[in-house]
């Protein structure tokens, strides 16, 4: 999949083209329930749901709010292998069991993050950490 992302990603200078087909390339290959960016807005101190694949998601995150808002905040990956037990995890679908959500950094700044949800319970390790941390270091 990394070798397709670099292909996406080479000599394409807009960030949201990229985040797009990224989400479509993720989704193809492994089907996940929902694969998407939120953007940061730093003035409202909110993510914004950017591109995505998967069904209707929150439109509106706060910093430090729910898993998406937790990453950014720490400026770190997290893997929740369980949602519900995540405190103050944000339901925007019930069909959500697990997640991962990966920072996308433009030098120290947090842009954006990678969100994604799977429909079964413990779906992300530490490996899909390294390669998702890979691929979005291909949107600088």
């Amino acid at each position: 999949m990394l070798l397709s992302a670099r292909s996406i990603a080479k000599g394409e200078t807009n960030i949201i083209a990229k985040m797009a087909n990224f989400c479509a390339l993720i989704q193809s290959e492994f089907h996940f329930w929902w694969t998407g960016f939120y953007l940061v807005d730093n003035a409202m101190r909110q993510l914004i749901v950017g591109p995505f694949q998967g069904p209707l998601a929150c439109m509106r995150i706060e910093y430090g709010k729910g898993v998406c808002g937790s990453a950014w905040k720490a400026q770190k990956t997290i893997v929740v292998p369980d949602v519900k037990k995540f405190p103050g995890h944000i339901a925007c679908s019930e069909e959500s069991k697990s997640e991962i959500v990966v920072p996308v950094f433009s030098g120290a700044e947090i842009i954006a993050v990678l969100d994604i949800d799977s429909d079964q319970l413990s779906t992300f390790d530490e490996i899909d950490q390294t390669y998702l941390e890979d691929l979005v270091r291909l949107l600088a």
